[in-house]
């Protein structure tokens, strides 16, 4: 199967049903966040043996998360309960008949004792080969419910790191649009302290003093950074296949870089933008331990 560019959470249910001729089945799946695929299976003995091949489908549809599958099967009554074979037992009358004409002495055996005659009592034989292929077409079916769900999951988790992305850009676009007003501000303070000071430094090291202050406040390529994170999200949830893992990076990246901006922060609007930034950056965090 093609990986989907979509967006899938790694939580989701599903549950699938199939009335027969020989029983009931019944699946059902759920998943959870997990680093790794996990799957953990409950199977009837009857199945047991179909766990290697239900293992291997799921292995091959999913990429992470815990995933516990139950797979039950109750047989129809009238392959529960054992019934009379009637033919058989008129045989076994009819011979009783004979035998009592010619012996009449003879003690005629008890209704047990013809029950446990062989081939009196027998149970319905299950179709094993159809049980086995009605469960496999029902944990596919069940499957894909899972994946569905689990898509439609993922999209608004998407929606929601798409909102947060978008509000990251705002107070990226904040902080640069500061820049210059901050430089300038830095600047007058310095030169006002050195007036209250009344100390008169020579030209080349108040250059020197004003090149200090404006790197200490450059937070330029903290910038630049952040708007690359910022884009190389937004690219990672247009992708095929699995993507959490690699968006669970770009958030360490993301929050690296807001913590830089929040140290080298000399006012308080830059202060404000690291940590409103720092929140997003958490709340996309949560919403992507959840994508597979």
């Amino acid at each position: 199967m093609a990986a989907s560019s979509r967006v899938h959470s790694m939580t989701a249910f599903a549950r699938a049903e199939q009335v027969a001729p020989f029983g009931t089945l019944q699946v059902e799946i759920r998943s959870v966040n997990q680093r790794y695929l996990e799957p953990h299976f409950r199977l009837p003995d009857a199945l047991r043996d179909l766990e290697p091949t239900l293992r291997e489908t799921l292995r091959t549809r999913l990429a992470r998360g815990k995933v516990e599958c139950s797979l039950r099967f109750e047989a129809t009554e009238a392959h529960q309960a054992p019934a009379v074979n009637a033919k058989r037992l008129k045989e076994i009358a009819d011979a009783l008949a004979a035998i009592q004409q010619q012996v009449p002495s003879a003690v005629p055996p008890t209704t047990l004792a013809l029950l446990n005659q062989p081939g009196v009592m027998e149970t319905q034989h299950l179709d094993q080969e159809a049980i086995t292929s009605a469960a496999k077409a029902l944990f596919d079916q069940a499957l894909d419910e899972l994946i569905d769900a689990r898509a439609r999951e993922g999209e608004k988790l998407a929606v929601m790191i798409t909102t947060r992305l978008a509000a990251v850009s705002e107070q990226v676009a904040t902080v640069r649009s500061l820049l210059p007003q901050i430089l300038e501000r830095q600047r007058r303070l310095l030169l006002e302290r050195l007036e209250v000071a009344k100390t008169d430094l020579d030209p080349q090291r108040l250059e020197a003093e004003l090149v200090l202050v404006a790197q200490k406040a450059d937070v330029d390529e903290e910038l630049d950074r952040l708007t690359a994170h910022v884009d190389e999200v937004s690219r990672q949830l247009k992708q095929k296949g699995p993507k959490g893992r690699r968006l669970d990076f770009l958030m360490q990246e993301l929050n690296r870089e807001a913590n830089t901006l929040s140290s080298k922060s000399v006012v308080a609007e830059t202060t404000r933008c690291a940590v409103e930034l720092k929140v997003l950056i958490e709340q996309m965090r949560e919403q992507i331990q959840n994508i597979e």
